[in-house]
């Protein structure tokens, strides 16, 4: 396995210093190469302020933590989804969406997940580790290689639980801020409801957006749902997000995965916008319209009625939107995010 000390985007400055002194080179090389790599986000092999001998020396005493397995992109070209294989063997995916105004990067931050939604293919692989913080923050690094326009947002919404791994996700928060310039603003941490998590991160300085996911107002529907519910109840749940609302001044969002015939009755978004009317800051509620996984037989709802959903919420004084589902095509959607392959392959797939 390799020394998390040790990869390229785990190497302090300092350590980089360290990592010059040992090669012969002057201590400026240190700061032209952090600066390359973090604020100019080049990979190493384009950085022309050091020569190719030095650049291949680094490769090799500070590996990169992620090995492509596959890389995978939609018909327009605008969304992409990465594979990869970290220490240990483990696979973890990465989604790239640009649009005219922004490009966002959906990391993951385990290998698989231990919440078991039933919905969700990651669920449904089971868990295998959490990643490192640097693993987190060179998936962004990696996908904005690729992209000609500066990365601006993040959002944990890929593989795993964030709020069960912030021993390693409050670093890379901390480094997409300070090393990559990247908003705290921009940044959204999503999670099922790990209350305790909700109220370690509400004590964490950067203000990030804070994404629940609810997917139904009530505990017993939420409990067939969402295994999680039996330990977190929602009221738990809401008191949670209460706080982080009133301690970072951040408008929480309510994610709603709807799924034909279980969730999206129109007494149930009643349900849901008594639960959230006065909510501080305002509640905000994405509808998703469930993306179809192999181990679950639910469907999503028409348009229609997720329409009529939304206007009930409305009416009930509650901001509602519907997502617009994007790399469906290539299971790079909400909760299609699953390892796919048993081992490395030298292959690169592309519906471009």
């Amino acid at each position: 396995m390799t020394d998390p000390k040790s990869s390229r985007y785990a190497a302090t400055l300092p350590e980089l210093e360290a990592v010059v002194k040992q090669l012969g080179e002057p201590a400026f090389r240190a700061k032209q190469i952090h600066q390359g790599l973090w604020q100019q986000r080049k990979p190493l092999e384009t950085l022309s302020t050091i020569n190719v001998q030095l650049r291949d020396e680094l490769a090799a005493l500070l590996p990169l933590d992620l090995v492509e397995i596959l890389e995978r992109t939609t018909l327009g070209g605008m969304t992409a989804k990465w594979l990869w294989q970290v220490a240990g063997g483990d696979q973890v995916e990465t989604v790239l969406m640009q649009s005219a105004d922004r490009a966002t990067v959906c990391v993951s931050s385990q290998a698989g997940c231990a919440m078991g939604c039933t919905f969700c293919a990651t669920g449904q692989a089971g868990f295998e580790r959490h990643l490192r913080a640097s693993e987190i923050v060179e998936q962004v690094l990696r996908a904005q290689h690729t992209c000609q326009q500066r990365v601006s947002n993040v959002v944990f919404m890929g593989m795993g639980e964030p709020l069960a791994n912030l021993d390693e996700v409050e670093p890379a928060l901390t480094s997409l801020q300070d090393g990559l310039g990247i908003s705290a603003r921009k940044i959204v941490v999503s999670t099922v409801g790990v209350v305790p998590g909700m109220d370690r991160l509400r004590a964490f300085p950067l203000p990030v957006t804070l994404a629940v996911s609810l997917h139904a107002p009530d505990d017993a529907l939420r409990e067939q749902l969402v295994p999680l519910n039996r330990r977190y109840p929602i009221a738990d749940i809401l008191d949670a997000a209460r706080g982080y609302v009133l301690a970072k001044g951040r408008r929480v969002t309510f994610e709603y995965a709807c799924i034909s015939g279980i969730n999206d009755h129109v007494h149930l978004a009643d349900a849901l916008a008594n639960k959230l009317l006065g909510f501080p800051g305002g509640a905000h509620v994405n509808l998703i319209p469930l993306n179809a996984t192999t181990g679950f037989t639910g469907r999503p709802p028409s348009p229609e009625r997720i329409a009529t959903f939304a206007e009930r919420l409305t009416d009930r004084g509650i901001n509602a939107t519907v997502r617009r589902n994007r790399g469906t095509d290539i299971d790079a959607a909400c909760g299609q995010l699953r390892m796919r392959t048993s081992a490395p392959v030298e292959m690169r797939e592309s519906k471009a």
